[in-house]
């Protein structure tokens, strides 16, 4: 199974759902059809610096 990539810009509207928009990561992982843990990663790498964050695809 190949991995499948994400783009910066899929990352960060991500992490807006749940940060701004207050969606719980468990409902906002199952609607973007992604595993808990790796938006928990995005937004944990949004936090620590914003400007640089989510630069690499997954």
């Amino acid at each position: 199974m190949q991995r499948r990539k994400f783009s910066r810009e899929y990352k960060l509207e991500a992490v807006k759902l749940v940060k701004e928009r207050g969606v719980a990561v468990a409902q906002a992982a199952r609607d973007l059809d992604v595993h808990e843990n790796v938006l928990r990663k995005w937004i944990r790498e949004h936090g620590s610096d914003p400007v640089q964050s989510l630069g690499m695809d997954r």
